[in-house]
């Protein structure tokens, strides 16, 4: 269990945050690269804070967001994000970015394959991922 902070104005910080392309394409090459299990010391503890607040935005925020996103940069984020959940205060359940990005697939009519979802729980903690409440 990892220890975070608490944050009064968290709440309205979400509110307010908007996705930035440079960081989603930073998240994408740690994805390529294979380098998501190094999160935890290639954010710096003031990047994983300040950006906390993606992994509860809004199911709109993000189909918003994917319709610029090509199908392999998606699964890149979905997996980013699977293992960001790890870090204090990434922790999304039901509200994960994941599950979002993985309906933008599904709605393409592309889904999300079978070896993404087995990667995706066997690196997850998250019960609602990948396709969310059922």
């Amino acid at each position: 269990m990892a220890i975070g902070s608490w944050d009064p104005n968290a709440k309205q910080t979400e509110q307010l945050f908007d996705i930035e392309r440079a960081n989603l394409d930073a998240y994408i090459e740690l994805s390529r690269t294979k380098r998501l299990n190094e999160l935890p010391t290639l954010l710096s503890s003031n990047q994983q804070q300040n950006q906390a607040a993606c992994m509860r935005l809004s199911k709109d925020q993000w189909f918003s967001t994917a319709e610029s996103l090509s199908d392999d940069e998606i699964e890149h984020l979905m997996r980013f994000f699977t293992i960001a959940e790890q870090l204090p205060g990434w922790d999304a359940g039901a509200h994960s970015p994941v599950i979002w990005l993985g309906k933008v697939l599904k709605q393409r009519g592309t889904g999300v394959n079978r070896e993404l979802v087995v990667w995706i729980k066997s690196n997850s903690k998250n019960q609602f991922l990948p396709h969310g409440a059922l």
